[in-house]
């Protein structure tokens, strides 16, 4: 039986980073958001979204294994197949706006 492949062409990625420091001396936190940054949209603190390529994908995951980890940060990629694929409700203020306060 062949196994479909399905592209998943949007993400939704949060994490939760320990604030230690790393082997060469910054934060892996930052090192964390500056990876992401590079692939989605910030959306809200540690919460990035948007769409991505099956072979940006793959570049996102390596380069997050290469940083954290594994014993005290987490982080969960949730894949959609695209953005129509959802729907979403905002309640309160979005801050879209408010992106380069984390910068």
């Amino acid at each position: 039986m062949k196994k479909e492949t399905i592209n998943y062409n949007y993400l939704f990625l949060f994490y939760d980073i320990a604030d230690e420091f790393s082997e060469v001396g910054k934060y892996r936190v930052a090192k964390v958001f500056k990876i992401c940054k590079k692939y989605l949209k910030h959306h809200q603190k540690s919460i990035f979204r948007g769409n991505i390529t099956p072979a940006n994908q793959i570049k996102l995951t390596n380069e997050l294994k290469k940083v954290i980890d594994k014993q005290i940060d987490f982080i969960t990629i949730v894949k959609v197949l695209n953005s129509g694929s959802f729907s979403e409700t905002t309640l309160g203020t979005d801050k879209k706006e408010s992106e380069s306060i984390f910068i």
